[in-house]
């Protein structure tokens, strides 16, 4: 595409007659999403890198400084190199579409906006606005981006006509922009230029280096552009932008991986389903009903209270088992507790039609054992959400030998129309994401045994790439696993505020009775970071092993998207391979040593580390 523009504005500023232009897309839902990561990823060298980022920026510099002006059109995703092709232009007309985004995500690839971005977005919206854009990753909706002065125009999106409704909008936005094109074209309309402020960087530093602990490049190297462009201008701005060559870090490549892994668990791989799910019955106890999640997303302006209504006029609450012979899929969330559930799929078969599904939302007991109690074990599957399940982006879909293809296909269908990231792995005591983490938290007590308190553990995960702190109980792993967050007491106490804690003395008094002593050959704190780690990793490679998982790719999304596992490491099968497997059993047998056989590497770890051409990401 950016060779076919550069031919298409050559001719536009060859030719006397145009005095103005309008750039817009007739993709549905898309101005230009931005650069294909594929043709990054193909960059070997920091010199290929280089190239790349300057010849984006030698044709946004032409836009910037084009003899005529230039009007955005904006209509869907405007991201990343769309929205510094945006930037550049002279004006920018924006849809008030839900589709209509604008954002800078190259930092969640481990990047950074390498045409211009670091340059332009600060002496456009100001620093502070520019560095939330580009350190966060954040999609802008149009109505802030109007307030901030990202684009300068808003148009109503059309309803239902002749066209469809898409249709119409981009005809509409069409219509506005040349006319506005026209206006600059003949003086009769002057864009006056916002001026951004600037503050010290130092403030955006800390913050940074608080949150990344260091371990993320990308944001760094933002800061670096944006403060040399500011203290020695735009020409050494923009060569810093071309210089600093962060798409070979090892962050970078684990980014990217999940990335892809993303858009592939976005998809599903088993088919059309034979009858679309259309009515969802949801079986829970009233104890476990949270009502405030939509009233919630409207004050955070995500839900207009039209939208809110909207759905809550889909939704009925009952005490008994009337409309379920209408139901096509009954989701069962009650106690962990093999008898109630049995009794639950007694009672729901008896009422729901043949091709109802029933899907089980369970944490660790095997589907096997609950689909034992039904007449139709083909129409069992598991379906994990994780809490709290309006944020969680990940949903684990188990399925037993039993399961058929179709039921397969339908519960991933409905994950998909939730927004859900899907993995779908075998049966077996806590299925992929609870057995990996149950031997890591099993560590973790462990390391408190042997008298690293709460905080230093916390401190040591949290240094190693983890959200929050491995200390269980502490929530870095959601409320099904942290009693102590949902009792108030733990390995912490906790006040009123979910950020007010204190060690709790009474759990040291439990510990220290129960006191183990420290092998000092692997007390290090980085030994005690990899202990647990490796837990994880082997746990996880063993899944694998045993065919629990299909593959390491949604092996490694399920644990950065259910678990917290760092993503700077790519989930725990991409860091194998970018540790190196020979490394990594290395550590695992000093361990093991000292331990025993819980820290003995199973056999396919032991494989990769024996033929350095095994790797579990090609």
């Amino acid at each position: 595409m950016q060779a076919e523009m550069v031919e298409v504005m050559n001719e536009i500023w060859g030719n006397s007659a145009v005095k103005s232009a309008v750039l817009i897309s007739r993709k549905p839902g898309c101005f230009i999403a931005g650069a294909d990561i594929n043709m990054i990823q193909a960059c070997k060298t920091a010199e290929e890198v280089t190239s790349l980022s300057q010849e984006g920026q030698k044709i946004f510099d032409q836009i910037e400084k084009s003899p005529i002006p230039v009007v955005a059109a904006i209509n869907g995703s405007c991201l990343g190199g769309g929205l510094e092709f945006a930037i550049a232009c002279q004006y920018r007309i924006a849809t008030k579409s839900k589709k209509t985004i604008l954002g800078t995500p190259e930092v969640m690839l481990g990047l950074l906006p390498g045409a211009g971005g670091t340059q332009r977005l600060p002496k456009m919206v100001g620093l502070p606005a520019a560095f939330d854009m580009m350190l966060t990753g954040r999609n802008i909706r149009p109505d802030k981006a109007k307030k901030m002065g990202l684009v300068h125009q808003l148009v109503d999106p059309l309803g239902p006509g002749l066209k469809s409704p898409e249709e119409r909008t981009i005809k509409y936005l069409e219509e506005v922009a040349v006319d506005f094109a026209k206006g600059l074209a003949g003086k009769k309309v002057t864009v006056e230029k916002k001026k951004g402020l600037v503050q010290s960087k130092t403030n955006t530093l800390v913050k940074v280096m608080k949150q990344s602990k260091g371990l993320y490049p990308a944001p760094l190297k933002i800061i670096e552009c944006v403060q040399t462009g500011i203290e020695k201008g735009n020409a050494a701005g923009y060569l810093t932008e071309t210089q600093v060559s962060i798409i070979n870090t090892s962050e970078s490549r684990a980014l990217i991986g999940l990335y892809h892994g993303q858009v592939a668990c976005k998809k599903n791989h088993f088919g059309q389903p034979e009858r679309e799910v259309n009515s969802i019955n949801i079986f829970l106890l009233s104890s476990m009903l949270k009502t405030a999640v939509l009233n919630d997303k409207t004050k955070k302006k995500s839900l207009t209270t039209f939208e809110r209504d909207g759905i809550m006029s889909l939704l009925s609450g009952q005490l008994d088992y009337r409309d379920f012979e209408n139901a096509d899929m009954v989701i069962e969330a009650v106690f962990e507790d093999l008898s109630i559930k049995h009794k639950v799929v007694k009672e729901v078969e008896a009422v729901i039609p043949p091709h109802c599904i029933f899907a089980t939302n369970t944490s660790a007991l095997p589907i096997k054992d609950i689909a034992a109690a039904s007449k139709r074990p083909e129409k069992v599957i598991g379906m994990h959400y994780f809490s709290p399940v309006d944020k969680m982006q990940l949903l684990e879909i188990i399925t037993t030998n039993k399961t058929s293809k179709d039921t397969t296909a339908s519960a991933v269908a409905v994950g998909l129309k939730q927004g859900k990231v899907i993995i779908v792995v075998g049966d077996g005591p806590g299925f992929y994401t609870t057995r990996c983490l149950a031997p890591m938290l099993a560590e973790a007590v462990r390391a408190l045994q042997e008298g690293v308190g709460p905080k230093k553990l916390d401190s040591l995960t949290t240094g190693f790439g983890f959200p929050v702190g491995g200390c269980p109980g502490s929530g870095a792993y959601g409320s099904r696993y942290c009693s102590g967050r949902k009792s108030g007491k733990g390995c912490y106490v906790y006040g009123a505020k979910s950020k007010e804690k204190k060690v709790n003395s009474g759990a040291e008094d439990i510990l220290k009775s129960f006191k183990l002593t420290s092998p000092p050959a692997v007390s290090a704190d980085v030994d005690i970071q990899y202990r647990l780690v490796s837990q994880f990793v082997n746990e996880a490679v063993l899944c694998l092993q045993e065919g629990i998982l299909a593959d390491p790719v949604q092996g490694d999304i399920g644990a950065v998207f259910g678990l917290g596992f760092p993503p700077c490491l790519g989930g725990p099968f991409r860091f194998v391979d970018l540790h190196g497997a020979d490394k990594f059993v290395q550590k695992m047998k000093r361990f093991e040593e000292a331990y025993g056989n819980q820290f003995t590497p199973c056999q396919l770890l032991l494989d990769h580390a024996k033929d350095s051409s095994k790797r579990f990401h090609k």
